[in-house]
């Protein structure tokens, strides 16, 4: 794993892929951090990075879009399975290459807070957790970036889904409000939901009388719960699909200095989901099938 780690880190560097990438990050934060805290006097340093985060949009698809894809291209994706290192350890490599990359430029924010005490007021223990929580958002849309760079050859088409999938989420209250909030609409939602999850399942295990039997048996439940009690259905969507609503977690804390715990808990769920789910039936589904021993 760490030759794969050192090999990832160094070809980000000398692509210029990273170096684009950090100083693209701190130089649009530092042109909010000199309007906002240094000309109008803001304390609050978490108030800039809540206006960076739209970088992420293109930066974090920029440094993910090649890391599974790339080597599908270069045919040397059968070179790198059958090397006498666990698939686990492959995609943790890849993966902790592009944290690297994205943690270079939150520790150069560390320095921030500093500026602004040195100033006069500022209030340190807000603005290092929403740094803590920018990085780990980050972490997190690069875990979404890969997952979806393993599907595809293609570079170009790993940057746009993974563009389009952090555009939704950034996004994602005004999509929310907009959803409707009936009973049979909850219900809709509720199948559509268990469809994909079953869909999951079935390229998971390849076993579709499980995968069958769950939708069912699902199914089954659901429109009997909607029977009996409708009024559960309602508002359903929006409170579901509004745990996706992963920026969230980081504004909370840099808009209303409130840390959501359950928030940060999602966060490692998602990146643990995204390591177990670059495993080999996900990696044979985009066409990479690792070699058996």
């Amino acid at each position: 794993m760490l030759a794969i780690y050192k090999r990832e880190v160094k070809a980000y560097f000398q692509s210029m892929t990273g170096c684009v990438f950090i100083a693209f990050l701190v130089a649009y934060t530092g042109i909010y951090f000199m309007a906002y805290n240094l000309t109008y006097g803001y304390p609050y340093f978490s108030y800039t990075l809540s206006g960076a985060l739209i970088v992420f949009l293109v930066g974090i698809p920029l440094i993910t879009m090649k890391s599974f894809s790339e080597e599908r291209k270069n045919k040397t994706d059968q070179l790198l399975l059958t090397a006498p290192v666990s698939l686990g350890k492959i995609v943790m490599g890849k993966y902790l290459s592009m944290v690297t990359v994205l943690a270079v430029p939150n520790i150069i924010f560390c320095l921030f807070p500093l500026i602004i005490k040195s100033q006069g007021n500022a209030y340190l223990k807000v603005d290092y957790i929403s740094n803590a929580l920018f990085f780990l958002l980050g972490c997190v849309y690069t875990a979404i970036g890969m997952f979806l760079s393993a599907l595809t050859e293609s570079q170009i088409i790993a940057f746009i889904s993974t563009f389009g999938i952090l555009l939704a989420l950034y996004l994602w209250d005004g999509i929310l409000s907009m959803l409707p909030s009936s009973a049979i609409s909850g219900l809709v939602g509720v199948l559509l939901v268990l469809t994909l999850l079953v869909f999951y399942i079935y390229h998971m295990t390849a076993n579709w009388m499980l995968a069958a039997a769950i939708e069912a048996v699902g199914a089954a439940a659901g429109i009997i719960l909607y029977i009996v009690k409708s009024s559960l259905y309602e508002n359903l969507l929006t409170k579901l699909l509004g745990r996706l609503a992963l920026a969230d977690v980081f504004t909370d804390v840099a808009s209303n200095q409130i840390v959501d715990v359950t928030g940060i808990v999602l966060y490692r769920c998602i990146c643990i989901f995204d390591y177990t789910g670059n495993s080999e039936k996900t990696l044979e589904l985009g066409g990479i099938k690792p070699w058996k021993r």
